[in-house]
């Protein structure tokens, strides 16, 4: 079995800023308020003429730039998205062509906010059973074009971005690699947060418009308390997996949903918020491109250095929920 190694990192956040003043002009709510509750004071929304497709590209730039590679020298792209350009095709592939990469694997997965933890699992198994060497994997969201700004549960919470990892195989005695990974979910669950129309049980209509059931919809508190409860044990689980003591671990980048929620998970695991990157506050909740943003500005302003112990730990719509261990 081979080993995967983080070959480079990267990140976009479009330059259109929306802080918390501007939301008290469209939606009942106060600056405060949100910060409060959330911790978050502003999100990036992506521009009028761009969609997922143009965020994923720069930031796959940015990661192929850090990891000293070319495109031609790729053999997979995997978008975690929830919210790519169309329903079909992939936004991968609208990638893989912006990037001017040719004839390569190329898919979306959606698995929420948990996205580019489940699409690093995935691509750490096509490097490890050798059938890839390079794996670029992007986590992009462009949600600011699919939330209700008359619903105040939801609509302060998210905003744009991508971030992407490049992964390579290491060398046989490869000692910065993906120690291991693991992803779960709670069907039963699914109702949390969703948006019931816009599917194919519900298609598009006058009275799904009506009603507003193409949007997002959430049960906070009950996202709360199951998002605090799954990402502790996923961070437990990669842990025992790995004969790792919580004391080894130099940071823990989580998703990026709630300051709250990241709070939670700190005490659940008596870890020290210190350790904890949290870019919540400049970026609120971009889902499945959270925790590469967030990883990527940590290692652009020197606390996450090359060699150390990192967790990654997520939850999402699902309820889906997973970690990953790797010495960066």
């Amino acid at each position: 079995m081979h080993k995967s190694k983080i070959a480079g990192v990267g990140s976009f956040l479009p330059e259109k800023v929306l802080t918390n003043y501007d939301l008290e002009k469209i939606v009942e709510t106060s600056h405060d308020w949100i910060v409060q509750r959330t911790g978050i004071e502003r999100r990036h929304i992506i521009a009028d003429d761009e969609g997922t497709s143009d965020m994923c590209v720069r930031a796959a730039n940015n990661a192929l730039q850090d990891a000293k590679m070319t495109i031609d020298q790729i053999d997979m792209i995997c978008v975690a998205t929830l919210s790519g350009d169309y329903k079909m095709p992939a936004t991968a592939c609208l990638v893989q062509s912006k990037l001017g990469a040719k004839n390569i694997m190329s898919f979306d997965l959606n698995a929420a906010c948990s996205g580019f933890i489940y699409s690093l699992h995935i691509a750490d198994q096509f490097i490890k059973s050798g059938v890839y060497k390079n794996i670029l994997v992007i986590g992009a969201e462009n949600l600011t074009r699919i939330l209700n700004y008359k619903d105040r549960e939801t609509c302060i919470l998210f905003g744009d971005g991508a971030g992407a990892f490049v992964l390579s195989r290491g060398e046989e005695n490869e000692k910065n690699y993906i120690m291991t990974s693991n992803a779960h979910a709670e069907g039963s669950l699914y109702d949390l947060l969703w948006a019931s129309g816009g599917g194919t049980r519900h298609p598009i209509s006058q009275k799904v418009i009506d009603e507003g059931s193409q949007f997002m919809q959430m049960k906070g508190k009950e996202i709360f308390k199951n998002a605090t409860r799954a990402m502790a044990a996923c961070s437990k689980e990669a842990l025992d997996a790995t004969n790792t003591k919580l004391s080894d671990i130099d940071w823990i980048v989580p998703h990026q949903a709630n300051l709250r929620i990241t709070e939670a998970v700190s005490n659940l695991l008596d870890f020290p918020m210190d350790k904890i990157v949290s870019s919540v506050h400049e970026t609120g909740n971009t889902s499945a491109a959270s925790i590469p943003i967030a990883f990527d500005m940590a290692y652009r302003d020197g606390r996450i250095k090359r060699g150390q112990l990192v967790l990654l730990t997520a939850f999402g719509a699902g309820l889906t929920s997973g970690a990953s261990i790797l010495r960066f």
